[in-house]
Order: structure tokens, then C-alpha cells, then sequence
């Protein structure tokens, strides 16, 4: 901790953290700790504390041969049944503490630190965004899986498949044959997706590999690294004609066929300043854009007095599309 401090002195604390693999809770908890025995330290001694010999005692007693496997609430009891009392159980805690004499003894897993996904993404495939969803079937416990890969920057489906499983060779399938649909190129695009069996899977990787496609993962159980994926099911889940069950797949495939239509070509997405998926994928945007300009200026003109004398102006999409957009850093303050 000595060497992470001494680094972050001189970049910043997530940087020398990130370097020497230490979590940022555990320096600041090591730092909090520090700074705390010195200000120990420098206190004076309350008057209800144990004196010296008084806490030596206590410390002689908890490693006698009959006290040193047991808990100190079992030695503060063993002691009161004889007759004796030195300090309370959280005292003897203390001490033990202060002799660094209280550690975690189970042996618990540690799990890996994940790097959390900065993914930006300016223009039409530079970023797709994949994932499999169940559709219910027409009996309990029975499914169908949809894979659906989309593009983050204008939300346009790219591709789409039903199948009966989950399976790594149908991903792969899906991709290889969008990424020549869309002709993605090498080192041009990164795609990304949660962990599931067949996004992590071996056949998949090699695929991208082979495409020159770069891959990203959301980290365990973090749903929000995967947002447009998940708001695009949502979307589709939430539509009224949405079955509560599918009979067969090809009654799964004649809704979702219809509505990617639908959804590419005619939803006014509201990420997109109110066009089309299709429209901001293909470049049409800047047009519509100035012609929705144009209504809204014959508007102003006919009426100026409904707009408070400014001219309304139509909204736009965004430039830039991030998944989990990196924070601007914050300059450390110096405990005093």
C-alpha cells in the first residue's frame, strides 16, 4: 500500500490502483486506517482507558493456553464464571487489534477485478451491441431464442435470427453473415456483449478474430454494460401485438419479422431526436433534419407569437454514443 501511495502521489489514485491491480476501496480503507492511528497517537489517554500493565494483562490472558483458540466473548465468559473481570468483550477486540491480532480466518474467494467497458462510438458501425433473449413457447418451459445484434450509435438492427437454442455456431453464423450484409472491414468495428455461453464461447472468438472485429464484455452480473441491447428487447417485449406465448417458431419469426421492420424503418426513436434507426444509419439525417427546420421556420413566421419570439429548432441525435461513458477525474483533496 506504501508503493500505491507514492505512485498515486504522482498520477492519481485509479491510475496507480489500476496499475498494481489493488482495489480503490482497499487503499482508501488502508489510508482511512493509517490516518486514524495517527491521530491515535497523538491523543491523550481518556481516563476510563486500561493503563499499560492493565491491557498487558488482558493481552497475557487472551494467549494463555486455554484462552488461545477461543473467541474473546467466550474467554469474557469462561473469566466471569471464575470470578474474574478485566474489560469488556469489545475492549479485548481492541486490543487484539492494536497488536494486529484480528484478521478475516476463512478462507473466502476473491474474485477477479473486471474492467469496466468504455465503448465510444461516432458513426454507423463502429460499435454493434449483441445479445439473446427467450420467447416463451407454446407450453410451460419451452422457448425460443432470439439473437438480435445492434448498432449503438443509430439503434438499426443490423441482424437477427429465432432459433430453438442457445448455441455458439448459430452466433457465429449470425455475425460472420451481418458483418458481410454491412461490409465491416478490418479493425473497423468492435462488437460487444454480456457473458453469456455463447458470447464467451470459443468459435466466436476465433470468428472475430479471423474478421479482424474487435470484442468487448460486460462485466458478471452488471446489466447496465449492456444497455441498448437491453432497452432495444424492452421495446419489442412492451409492444401490444407481443404475444404472451408463441405457438410454434414460425408464429415467433412472423411477429419479429414485421417488427424489425418496423422498428428500422418507421420508430421515431426518441435516443435519436425523434428519426428513424434506418435514417441515422444510412446518412439521411442531416436532410430530414433541415427540412423539419424548414416546416418549423414557416411556422415561426405564420405565428411568432406562440413560439415567444424564438425560432423552434428540431432535435437532433447525438454525435457521440458511449457505453458507460468515462468521468471526468476528480483532483484528490488532502486530509488534513
Amino acid at each position: 500500500m506504501t508503493v500505491c501511495a507514492s505512485l498515486a502521489a504522482k498520477v492519481n489514485v485509479l491510475r496507480a490502483c489500476t496499475a498494481l491491480a489493488i482495489p480503490r476501496s482497499a487503499f482508501y480503507r488502508w489510508k482511512r486506517r493509517r490516518i486514524f492511528r495517527m491521530r491515535t497517537k497523538r491523543c491523550v489517554s481518556p481516563p476510563l482507558a486500561l493503563s499499560t500493565a492493565e491491557e498487558q494483562t488482558v493481552l497475557d490472558t487472551l494467549h494463555d493456553d486455554r484462552f488461545v483458540d477461543l473467541a474473546p466473548p467466550q474467554v469474557y465468559a469462561a473469566l466471569l464464571d471464575e470470578g474474574s473481570y478485566l474489560c469488556s468483550v469489545r475492549t479485548m477486540y481492541r486490543i487484539l487489534e492494536r497488536h494486529q491480532e484480528v484478521k478475516e480466518r476463512r478462507n473466502q474467494l476473491r474474485r477477479p477485478q473486471y474492467v469496466k467497458p468504455e465503448l465510444l462510438a461516432e458513426r454507423p458501425n463502429e460499435v454493434w451491441s449483441w445479445d439473446i433473449t427467450k420467447l416463451k413457447g407454446p407450453v410451460k418451459w419451452t422457448y425460443f431464442y432470439l439473437y438480435v445484434i445492434l448498432d449503438i450509435f443509430s439503434r438499426y438492427v443490423v441482424g437477427w435470427m429465432i432459433a430453438y437454442r442457445e448455441l455458439a455456431s448459430l452466433a457465429k453464423k449470425l455475425i460472420e453473415e451481418t458483418c458481410e450484409k454491412q461490409s465491416i472491414e478490418e479493425e473497423q468495428l468492435t462488437i460487444h456483449a454480456d457473458r453469456g455461453s455463447s458470447m464467451t464461447s470459443k468459435a466466436v472468438a476465433l470468428l472475430l478474430a479471423d474478421l479482424g472485429v474487435t470484442k468487448s464484455h460486460s462485466r458478471p452480473y452488471v446489466s447496465n454494460d449492456n444497455p441498448y441491447s437491453e432497452s432495444q428487447f424492452k421495446t419489442m417485449k412492451y409492444q401490444p401485438e407481443f404475444p404472451e406465448r408463441f405457438g410454434s417458431i414460425e408464429d415467433a419469426r412472423s411477429f419479429c419479422l414485421p417488427f424489425f421492420s418496423w422498428y428500422n424503418t418507421e420508430h421515431y426513436h426518441s435516443g435519436l431526436g425523434y428519426l428513424t434507426p434506418e435514417d441515422v444509419h444510412y446518412g439521411r439525417a442531416e436532410q430530414i433534419i433541415k427540412e423539419r427546420q424548414a416546416v418549423l421556420q414557416t411556422a415561426y413566421i405564420q405565428h411568432p407569437e406562440r413560439f415567444k419570439g424564438r425560432v423552434p429548432q428540431p432535435k437532433t441525435p447525438p454525435t457521440a454514443v458511449w457505453i458507460n461513458k468515462p468521468m471526468p477525474e476528480r483532483t484528490e483533496r488532502s486530509v488534513v
